[in-house]
């Protein structure tokens, strides 16, 4: 594979990744009754800890985009898949059945482990 090829693969799969996490992190930063639903009724987390994890998320998103911060990156690479793990896990232990939406969450990861394999190599 080409310099190029990484380069380019390494930027499209990052910015995909950074784009779902803040995605995922804007409606936390100022948590609305519907996210205080999902995450403090559903999911049984404590309020305080949506903003933290959303500003947490914002925060791994552009530790991510600027270039050199090797070590800092290194842990936001692995916090948002922390991030993204304990989602996915926290959905199915509170469900009482199977439901593949949750599943779906693990989608999201698949960018990140490329954005994180392909700047190894970049």
């Amino acid at each position: 594979m080409t310099s190029k090829s990484v380069h380019i693969i390494y930027w499209i799969s990052t910015i995909l990744f950074v784009a779902l996490m803040l995605f995922s992190a804007v409606g936390g930063i100022k948590p609305s009754e519907n996210v205080i639903k999902i995450f403090h009724d559903g999911l049984g987390y404590p309020i305080y800890f949506i903003r933290f994890i959303s500003v947490a998320k914002v925060l791994g998103c552009i530790a991510i985009l600027i270039p050199g911060l090797m070590r800092i990156k290194e842990w936001a690479y692995a916090g948002l898949f922390f991030d993204l793990t304990g989602a996915v896990y926290s959905g199915v232990a509170v469900s009482d059945k199977f439901d593949p939406m949750i599943l779906t969450m693990l989608i999201w990861i698949v960018p990140g482990v490329v954005s994180y394999y392909f700047w190894k190599k970049y």
